[in-house]
């Protein structure tokens, strides 16, 4: 029986993606990487693991509603049925939303609600908190206001430093993320 077929969707360095790829036994195929940014470091990992890449940019379309159309058609075509956000920096709107209902899981690096948005570990760091963490969700409208899936908390230590924060979030993350994945399809 064939895995269902997921995209994963980044605008960055890629480590959760190179995390869900290093999953043993991913409970999902990930047929495309879908980029904004042209040179990512992602994209340099999607062909180390022979993952058919889609980059955009979104000032080469009239609107979001028209780059997204051009995604779900790719999407669509490859078999996609998920869609995996790690580290995308763009907002998923209605096109996408519609076509993917249910389907589209992000993951963030803090405890939702807590700290939604870019700079996620430096608001939580700069706010001194003795916690923080990862939540993996479900994209609805809002930014990071979709439904919980799964969450995992990182100590904020005395002696921390944003970097020293950042790089435990970060493994935190490539733990969850590729968990979370196998759980929602099943495995």
């Amino acid at each position: 029986m064939s895995k269902p077929k997921a995209a994963v969707f980044a605008s960055g360095t890629g480590s959760n993606f190179q995390a869900i790829m290093e999953q043993p036994d991913l409970a999902c195929d990930i047929a495309l990487l879908v980029s904004d940014q042209p040179v990512a470091k992602v994209i340099e990992k999607a062909k180390n693991n022979h993952v058919p890449t889609v980059i955009f940019q979104a000032k080469d379309y009239k609107d979001k509603s028209a780059y997204e159309e051009m995604l779900a058609d790719k999407l669509i075509k490859a078999g996609v049925e998920w869609i995996f956000l790690a580290g995308y920096m763009r907002i998923v709107g209605e096109t996408l939303l519609k076509k993917f209902e249910k389907r589209i899981v992000n993951i963030h690096p803090s405890l939702l609600p807590d700290f939604p948005g870019k700079d996620a570990i430096g608001e939580a760091f700069r706010a001194g908190v003795n916690k923080t963490g990862v939540t993996v969700h479900y994209i609805d409208a809002g930014i990071d206001t979709g439904p919980v899936i799964a969450q995992a908390e990182v100590a904020v230590l005395p002696d921390d430093t944003e970097e020293t924060l950042k790089k435990r979030i970060q493994r935190a993350e490539h733990r969850l993320y590729p968990e979370v994945i196998n759980h929602l399809l099943g495995k």
